[in-house]
């Protein structure tokens, strides 16, 4: 005898768990092809763009959060003088990460912004070390030690540093070293950030406006574009908040490498940039020392989940 009806056991089973993976390959792939939706306003000055982009992310998540009937938890943000401070600083990391990766896409240049994605996981590693002490294993080690040596090719292959990459992963890593202090709300904590943000970019579209720049001559496909470039930055924000409350962080940071490679192809096979030689002995240390950190990552959280296990089944407590 069946215990549940047929169209009970006709419907797809989702978990939670696969919910959370969707939600983060979800938020990764937009984040990936995100270049190719920034090439069609690449006619447009980077820093509009950017004071676009964060008017129309405010606007989004002042909607969301009003549907939500959660302004009630922006405004307290707003009174805790010490927090906005913080978060101040994080709205400074952030938008200086967002111009650099628009005017990079503009100038012809998304394989130096997809090179700087694939560091910044090694990077954050990095700062945790060295602000919070965290303890690195030896592979852990060996992979930063590794893209040191593909940032240090690249540098010498081109005869210059590969700043751009640099910036976007240092400017990234300290965001989320900042954010890990930060006990809010993902999406009220971001759309704080652009709150603090948008009286700059008000400014900026202002002085554009009242220079007669790109602003006050647009066409109304290029202004639906940079109004849409708000749901394109706040859509897979709250799809990557919503898969790190579903899956295990280990997955989430495997996952995340989908964002830099999908800029990757972008950059070469769609925009037909050039690589060289030297970017391809870096970006092949810096692939290496990425699986060497996934590795890693793997083995440590299955062997705290080994732990939680046994701790569980004795009654005691892990910390």
């Amino acid at each position: 005898m069946l215990k549940e009806p047929l169209y009970v056991l006709a419907q797809p089973m989702i978990t939670p768990q696969t919910t959370g993976v969707l939600a983060i390959v979800g938020a990764c792939t937009i984040w990936g092809l995100s270049p190719l939706f920034y090439k069609f306003v690449a006619h447009v000055p980077a820093l509009e763009v950017l004071a676009h982009r964060t008017l129309w992310s405010l606007v989004f998540f002042a909607v969301l959060l009003g549907a939500q009937r959660r302004l009630g938890a922006l405004r307290a943000v707003f009174a805790d003088l010490r927090g906005l401070g913080v978060l101040a600083i994080a709205a400074l990391m952030i938008a200086t990460n967002w111009f650099l990766f628009i005017w990079a896409v503009g100038q012809d240049r998304t394989t130096e912004s997809a090179l700087g994605y694939y560091i910044f996981p090694l990077v954050a590693v990095l700062l945790g070390r060295v602000v919070f002490g965290e303890a690195l294993s030896r592979a852990q080690w060996v992979a930063v030690v590794l893209a040191a040596v593909g940032v240090c090719v690249l540098t010498l292959g081109l005869g210059t540093p590969p700043w751009i990459a640099l910036i976007l992963a240092g400017t990234f890593g300290l965001y989320g070293m900042i954010k890990k202090q930060v006990a809010l709300d993902p999406v009220v904590s971001v759309t704080a950030e652009v709150a603090l943000f948008s009286p700059v970019a008000a400014v900026i579209l202002l002085q554009s406006w009242h220079s007669g720049s790109a602003l006050a001559g647009q066409d109304a496909g290029t202004m639906m574009l940079l109004i849409l470039s708000g749901p394109v930055t706040a859509v897979p924000l709250i799809l990557f908040s919503m898969a790190a409350r579903r899956v295990r962080m280990a997955t989430v940071g495997l996952v995340q490498y989908l964002n830099p490679s999908l800029q990757f192809a972008c950059a070469v096979l769609v925009f037909a940039e050039p690589f060289t030689r030297w970017h391809g002995m870096a970006f092949w240390l810096i692939w290496v020392a990425l699986a060497l950190y996934s590795a890693s990552t793997f083995d440590q959280d299955r062997a705290a989940r080994k732990t939680a296990k046994a701790a569980a089944a004795s009654g005691t407590k892990v910390t």
